[in-house]
């Protein structure tokens, strides 16, 4: 679902959007699919103008049909795995974060949701040396939780002051992972949305979720509601209050959907020595 924005697409005008956006036509699907003559009407526009818009909207926005073999090319090109940096959390998702995949990770407050994001994404920075976009929707990233723990993961202390003094300019592993991971802040879904058309599906996604209590059965439940829970590929639930070990920065991770492997798996995880090559102990879970 394309958000309507200037420049989006010819005729696409900043007065064209703001009057649209005024009769609360904000997507693409909004637009084609409203009576054009009513809002002509509304709009004060010409209605062959927003026909023509129309039109080129659908022609940019359509879905094109695949043959099965170029699908298949299609996936084998673009589909690669990145380990997490944590051993355990690895296991749970079958070697990795899958791209164009959404990889959901839910949990309380406190159940080291951030902390896990912030792990992966210096490790993908530092370790794997790939470009990272963290979107950050609640202010919770800041530099120097990245820095610790890049720095945690540098064991000569004289690269650990030469980081501290290039900072973002370079000259070290440290430096030049921090300018790998590019953070951008969205705090409502339509700067979300910009940020994700603007990709144009380049990156893979990794989306947190908070939770809440059913208000029937008390069980707790992802809170983005049932329509999204059939978004994610993979949801993996954050605990701090089951098995023992759970304290600290030990957490307990079960894998409660997967196209991949059985769910009700549990590991524990450290989120707190970024993957330490240390053997963390392991939960074994039922199947759900």
């Amino acid at each position: 679902m394309g958000v309507l924005r200037p420049g989006l697409c010819p005729g696409l005008t900043q007065d064209m959007v703001q009057l649209l956006r005024s009769r609360g036509i904000k997507t693409v699907v909004d637009l084609v699919s409203a009576d054009l003559e009513e809002v002509a009407q509304k709009c004060g526009v010409s209605y062959k103008a927003l026909v023509a818009l129309r039109r080129v909207l659908l022609a940019q926005f359509s879905a094109f049909p695949f043959n099965g073999a170029d699908l298949y090319e299609e996936l084998k090109t673009s589909t690669a795995i990145l380990s997490t940096g944590i051993a355990s959390l690895d296991k749970l998702l079958d070697a990795g974060l899958y791209t164009g995949e959404v990889t959901e990770i839910v949990g309380g407050p406190g159940s080291g949701k951030t902390q896990v994001c912030l792990c992966v994404a210096a490790h993908v920075a530092h370790g794997l040396q790939q470009n990272v976009l963290y979107i950050d929707s609640n202010g919770g990233l800041t530099a120097s939780r990245i820095l610790q723990l890049l720095q945690a993961r540098t064991p000569d202390e004289g690269e650990q002051v030469e980081s501290r003094r290039a900072g973002f300019l370079g000259g070290s592993d440290t430096a030049g992972a921090l300018q790998r991971i590019q953070v951008v802040r969205a705090f409502d879904i339509f700067q979300m949305l910009d940020v994700l058309q603007d990709l144009q599906g380049a990156v893979s996604q990794q989306v947190t979720n908070h939770m809440t209590r059913d208000r029937d059965s008390g069980q707790l439940k992802p809170a983005l509601g049932r329509s999204w829970s059939f978004v994610p590929s993979t949801r993996l639930l954050l605990d701090t209050s089951q098995g023992a070990g759970a304290s600290g920065s030990w957490r307990v991770a079960c894998l409660t959907k997967s196209p991949r492997l059985p769910t009700g798996f549990q590991e524990m995880v450290d989120i707190g020595t970024w993957g330490t090559p240390v053997q963390s102990p392991t939960l074994q879970g039922d199947h759900m």
